[in-house]
């Protein structure tokens, strides 16, 4: 099981949980990576994705089109399956995403998460996250399919060997399985979710503000800035009203 590291002294670690079937996952990236850009130490922030499956009973390819899964699951007719979709697009759009939920494929995501296991390794996981939500969501890829994944690999900076063997390791499946254990440890029952420095969870695709109020705020209670000494400067030696170490004499 991944660990929730501590902070280092220079250092805020967020891990993010999320699914690539996810449209508010993809929604929440963007709001993040806009709140991270207003960061002033966003040059010291590492983002370690989780996996997460939002159904991991899922058939490897569902034959019904999102519209009709959507009235299936939540019991609402297909209008109002629609008026989902259509809202999500919309609010993806105000991140400049182009979705295209009407060709979006339904499929089992757990040997995409292993390709994403695969990515951490190799240091190209935000990479490949984003290509395969991009790929899913505004291009109707089948993600089922090895040979799009491979591709999808590929593209994203890994070789095609070891993102085809990666999509039948089941030691990939099992860390797969080992972030979900986690995220049912943490009480995740929800995507996307982000745990920053270990400590704080925001829940959902929260406005950039709100994460960048919690990036703030996680970075000052674990990285305290040096105290603004007021008064007199302190000499070396006792004086002052205060003893120093000398300098050193190099």
């Amino acid at each position: 099981m991944t660990s929730l590291a501590p902070p280092t002294p220079d250092r805020l670690r967020v891990d993010i949980w999320s699914d690539i079937a996810c449209p508010w996952c993809y929604i929440g990236k963007r709001r993040f990576e806009r709140a991270l850009a207003d960061f002033p130490h966003r040059d010291q922030v590492d983002v370690v994705w989780h996996s997460f499956e939002l159904d991991p009973g899922a058939a490897e390819r569902n034959p019904l089109g999102m519209r009709d899964a959507l009235a299936a699951k939540y019991r609402r007719t297909p209008a109002q399956a629609q008026d989902m979709m259509n809202g999500v697009a919309q609010a993806a759009a105000g991140e400049g995403l182009n979705y295209r939920l009407d060709d979006a494929k339904l499929v089992n995501t757990v040997r995409a998460h292993a390709l994403l296991h695969l990515a951490a390794e190799r240091g190209v996981q935000d990479r490949l996250k984003e290509t395969l939500l991009d790929a899913y969501f505004t291009q109707g890829a089948d993600l089922s399919d090895p040979d799009t994944l491979v591709t999808l690999a590929q593209s994203a900076g890994l070789d095609a060997g070891e993102a085809r063997a990666a999509l039948t390791d089941e030691a990939r499946v099992a860390a797969v399985r080992r972030d979900e254990a986690q995220a049912a440890a943490l009480g995740i029952t929800g995507v996307p979710f982000f745990v920053l420095g270990g400590k704080y969870g925001v829940s959902g695709a929260q406005d950039p503000q709100t994460f960048l109020g919690a990036l703030n705020q996680v970075w000052q209670e674990t990285h305290p800035a040096p105290l603004t000494l007021l008064g007199s400067d302190t000499a070396d030696g006792c004086e002052d009203g205060s003893c120093a170490v000398p300098a050193r004499q190099d």
